[in-house]
């Protein structure tokens, strides 16, 4: 497979998520689809590192940090999705993914630990939340904004605080394959303990049942496999290309699938975040890729 069809796929494959995620919610509660999909991705992270004879962590440090990587980018943001999707089209769920690293950059100017904010960035932090503004409309009474959608912007938030955590604190290099699969192997334990707390009990059919299926083997499992292969094979410039996809993605598929408007309002706020994402990383492009995929986790805002 060549580095661009690579890609293609990979951009597929997490542009549907949440196409997965709406067809799965026929049948599943947040936390039950969270439970399956953590579960699936697991288990198939957990083939690829056995066929890759690679490891996993035997140091209890390692472990106890997983938790927290497995909290903020895995049980988390994939509730808050589900959570989110239940009042808000799938298309603008892939738009809001989009805004994780405009959430990273916010986060390290609060934290003092990015002193770059050139005013293309500083340009980019306010376009794209002046975006997203754009997309739900507040003022407006057909407007989208809602507590689903406060969710979704949650969700980006979980990954950004994950992924600032995960740089800092995850071992890089070593068995990439087993380390995520340790940290889905994680966020499986963590989304069980939460079932309690799920109030509706699951209605299975086969969509919903197919679509799990799909999302935790290729959605999340495979498509960890496909970003490594692209980061390694590629380098991070050709990585963070697969991110300016999603949306576009999602919401084409949340159009011809599911039948969701595609409103002059959506796309253009789309198009004002995906423009603000890259300001943001404005001549800042690879550290913020290595910081995002040194950890080795599974760091795929999706």
């Amino acid at each position: 497979m060549t580095g661009w069809v690579r890609i293609a796929v990979l951009a597929l494959l997490w542009g549907s998520g949440f196409l997965w995620i709406k067809l799965a919610l026929t049948g599943l509660s947040p936390v039950h689809l969270t439970l399956v999909r953590c579960a699936l991705g697991a288990s198939t992270l957990l083939a690829l590192a056995f066929a890759a004879r690679q490891r996993l962590p035997r140091d209890r440090g390692t472990w106890g940090r997983l938790v927290v990587a497995a909290f903020f980018c895995n049980a988390l943001p994939f509730a808050l999705f589900g959570i989110g999707e239940t009042t808000v089209d799938s298309g603008v769920a892939g738009v809001m993914n989009a805004t994780t690293p405009l959430w990273s950059l916010l986060i390290g100017v609060v934290l003092g630990t990015d002193r770059r904010l050139t005013p293309p960035r500083l340009l980019g932090l306010v376009l794209g939340f002046g975006g997203v503004l754009v997309i739900f409309a507040p003022w407006q009474q057909s407007g989208l904004l809602s507590a689903g959608a406060l969710a979704l912007l949650a969700a980006g938030l979980s990954y950004a605080i994950a992924f600032a955590y995960m740089a800092r604190k995850l071992p890089p290099g070593g068995a990439p394959l087993a380390l995520s699969a340790a940290q889905l192997t994680t966020a499986t334990a963590l989304t069980a303990v939460a079932l309690p707390v799920a109030t509706t009990a699951p209605h299975l059919n086969l969509t919903a049942v197919v679509a799990v299926v799909i999302l935790g083997v290729f959605g999340t499992g495979i498509t960890f496999y496909l970003n490594y292969r692209v980061l390694t094979d590629e380098g991070p410039t050709a990585a963070a290309t697969v991110g300016y996809l999603l949306p576009v993605v999602s919401i084409a598929l949340g159009a011809l699938f599911l039948g969701e408007p595609l409103t002059p309002r959506v796309v253009g706020g789309m198009v004002i975040v995906l423009v603000a994402v890259g300001l943001t990383r404005w001549r800042a492009q690879a550290p913020a890729s290595r910081a995002v995929n040194s950890s080795g986790g599974l760091a795929t805002p999706k």
